[in-house]
């Protein structure tokens, strides 16, 4: 393809294996102490991270991983999707609740990418594509999860272009925390005289710090988290409620349009939850391996095995061997989920 020309599978090996080994040597040690630990919620906004968490995202960034299958014209490495996609099994088999904060930054990317006007793509990419921001998308709202037609945040026109947004957000992943300078809110919301349903709903940019032309961040914004969700083993990524005080936002592509804008982010946010299944279920998959080579129990029908141990290892039983067979079959994701 003339667009990864100069790319072979070398360099693609090579960029593999350095994967493996951030995922195995730097976010692997951090799943289960972070899902013990979890976030904390300290009080009017702040989240702080499990340890160690912050650390790892620094040299997540500073190795340049974000920018793997990004616009070079923003700062991106322009690989191929499935290279990313590759990455983010790897990351989701060692720590699905870290992965969480830089994967719903690529989708934030994703979306400005595909609908942000000049003057967005030229101060909010560069920032999400080298890390050093992240993103959420914020759709539910208390009384309506997925029925976005009846959501009521408002946004009021402001004499200087931008936008006023009031509501409350729920279940927002990533919402806030500690491992970034900067978060980047997608928010869909509501102009005044919208048309009722899916039809009236806008998209806005909502910084946490609202940034000036150059990218550099500025005043506190309007939006905070109000408390934090308990999921069950994602305990170490901030679920958040987050309200919008009259926190300055700025319109993505067009007016009542919103929801078209954000499937972009949807839609990379569905193939994440598609490597995200076969990431954990990959290393379920490992785990049950070495778990069957080391629990004991009976002997072999075709006679013992291990005649130095009390039993045999359980993997010597036929009907142990086809469950470990069957496991990457049944672990697949299905099209409807990705």
């Amino acid at each position: 393809m003339p667009k990864h020309a100069d790319l072979d599978a070398d360099t693609i090996n090579r960029v593999l294996e350095e994967a493996g080994k951030f995922c195995s040597e730097v976010v692997f040690p951090l799943n289960q102490s972070g899902d013990r630990e979890g976030c904390t919620y300290e009080g009017d906004g702040v989240v702080k991270t499990p340890a160690g968490f912050r650390q790892a995202y620094r040299q997540y960034i500073d190795a340049g991983w974000p920018a793997l299958g990004c616009d070079p014209e923003y700062g991106g490495q322009c690989l191929p999707a499935f290279v990313n996609n590759a990455l983010y099994e790897m990351l989701n088999s060692a720590n699905q609740a870290w992965t969480m904060y830089p994967g719903l930054l690529h989708g934030a990317y994703e979306c400005l990418h595909a609908h942000g006007t000049p003057e967005q793509t030229s101060v909010y990419l560069p920032k999400l594509i080298s890390g050093e921001w992240t993103g959420t998308m914020c759709l539910t709202e208390p009384h309506c999860g997925t029925d976005l037609g009846i959501l009521r945040t408002k946004a009021e026109p402001s004499a200087d272009g931008s936008y006023a947004l009031i509501g409350t957000k729920i279940f927002i992943s990533s919402g806030e925390h500690d491992m970034a300078e900067n978060i980047v809110h997608l928010v869909l919301a509501r102009l005044p005289g919208a048309p009722m349903g899916t039809k009236g709903i806008s998209l806005f940019i909502v910084p946490k710090f609202v940034p000036d032309a150059s990218g550099d961040i500025g005043e506190r914004n309007g939006i905070k988290c109000g408390s934090i969700e308990h999921k069950m083993g994602i305990h170490g990524n901030a679920t958040c409620v987050m309200n919008l005080d009259g926190a300055k936002g700025w319109l993505v592509g067009e007016a009542n349009k919103g929801l078209n804008a954000m499937f972009v982010m949807v839609n990379a946010a569905r193939l994440g939850v598609g490597m995200q299944g076969l990431g954990l279920t990959e290393v379920a998959y490992q785990n049950s391996l070495v778990y069957a080579k080391e629990r004991l129990q009976m002997r072999s029908l075709t006679g013992p095995k291990a005649p130095d141990k009390v039993a045999d290892p359980i993997i010597v039983h036929p009907d142990v061997r086809r469950m470990l067979l069957d496991l990457p079959i049944a672990f697949r994701p299905s099209a409807a989920t990705v």
